[in-house]
């Protein structure tokens, strides 16, 4: 076993709903280690990716615990959760929240830019990302002149650009085709392989889940299986990615 990274303990989350209490997550128990490659799997309503919000500082759990990189989230104030997702997290979601008024570059550089880091430093990590998810050609494209692979290859250059220890994908490959898709799913496995990140995906996709290494089954806001087996990766030396800039 490894470093832990993130410890869920009994984590349970309820909202309300037409005046009614939704028990979503009824008490999650996982804890993940360091460097591991994570899929999440379940039926719609399982609780996938309000465990994933939870566990990113997006979301605050109604009872439990999670800590993250040895902090623990339940106790923070919203300026301290803020350091933390901004020190430590990335997020891939479906819908890549990309910035349609600036090109592919300034997308990239932008969480740096609002943390007040130098601008030549965050130009030279992003134009490295976009070359190492193959669009260095592309970096001055705006969202609406790039496919949606490319888009979503935009948004995973954006999330690595701090080097978080954390990466969390909800339906990454969702809005995309199955070839694009595999592209993509490669990615983040030369991602984990060279930088040793942590990467978490909430996933229909049977496919790209069936491959990792660790398959957690959520079922009624509960763990229903936890398998952890050898991944089985068809193309594995086809992406390369670089160790991030220190």
């Amino acid at each position: 076993m490894g470093t832990p990274l993130v410890i869920a303990r009994d984590v349970k989350k309820s909202f309300q709903h037409m005046g009614r209490k939704l028990d979503v997550l009824k008490g999650i128990d996982l804890t993940i280690d360091e460097g591991e490659l994570i899929a999440i799997v379940g039926a719609s309503g399982a609780g996938k990716s309000t465990f994933l919000h939870c566990m990113g500082t997006l979301d605050v759990p109604t009872a439990g615990s999670i800590s993250v990189a040895g902090e623990e989230l339940t106790t923070m104030s919203g300026t301290r959760l803020a350091d933390l997702r901004n020190r430590t997290i990335g997020f891939v979601f479906q819908f890549h929240h990309l910035l349609p008024e600036f090109n592919a570059l300034e997308n990239v550089m932008m969480p740096g830019l609002i943390q007040g880091r130098p601008k030549r430093e965050m130009e030279t990590r992003a134009r490295g990302l976009l070359e190492e998810v193959g669009l260095r050609d592309r970096e001055l494209h705006r969202p609406g002149e790039l496919s949606g692979g490319e888009q979503q290859r935009v948004a995973l250059a954006r999330a690595l650009v701090l080097a978080p220890k954390l990466l969390l994908a909800d339906e990454p490959t969702g809005n995309l085709d199955s070839k694009t898709s595999e592209q993509i799913h490669d990615l983040f496995y030369a991602v984990n392989k060279a930088r040793g990140t942590t990467i978490v995906v909430v996933t229909h996709n049977l496919a790209l889940a069936a491959s990792m290494p660790r398959v957690i089954t959520l079922k009624d806001g509960r763990v229903e299986t936890d398998d952890r087996r050898a991944a089985i990766r068809p193309g594995d030396a086809a992406t390369s990615v670089s160790a991030p800039v220190s």
